[in-house]
């Protein structure tokens, strides 16, 4: 059984996901961002705030996420995102730092936002076991 403390293990072991939203059209989008996970399996990234991602988030705030496909190893998360503000934005900004430090430059760029997403579902996929290893997690 996949255990909390082995997802947020496998989490820090990866620095990229591929983030997926919906448009209002219902079209899907995708992208790669660079993220950070806080000790609570909150997920944090940066951002432009005139990016089709926020956008999207803005009017749905569901969002999924993939992340160590390179492997044969994957976490696929789906969940709930948000811009934190006040202290909380403190707090997550400073979980994001410390992965990312050159974050600290992007600081100062017009429009840079940090998006939470806290993961509601996740999937485990281990494809060098055998047989595979799958398991899923629910958080709500």
């Amino acid at each position: 059984m996949l255990t909390r403390d082995e997802l947020l293990a496998f989490l820090r072991r990866h620095r990229f996901a591929v983030e997926a939203t919906v448009a209002h059209d219902g079209a899907p989008q995708a992208a790669v961002v660079g993220f950070a996970v806080s000790d609570e399996l909150e997920i944090v990234f940066d951002t432009l705030a005139d990016t089709r991602k926020i956008a999207n988030l803005r009017l749905e705030r569901r969002i999924a996420l993939v992340i160590g496909w390179d492997e044969e190893r994957t976490v696929q998360i789906e969940g709930l995102a948000d811009e934190p503000e006040g202290r909380e934005r403190e707090r997550l900004l400073a979980v994001y730092l410390a992965a990312w430090p050159d974050g600290r430059a992007r600081l100062e760029w017009p429009g840079i936002t940090h998006v939470r997403v806290r993961p509601r579902w996740a999937r485990f996929s281990d494809f060098t076991a055998t047989p595979p290893r799958i398991e899923t997690l629910d958080f709500a």
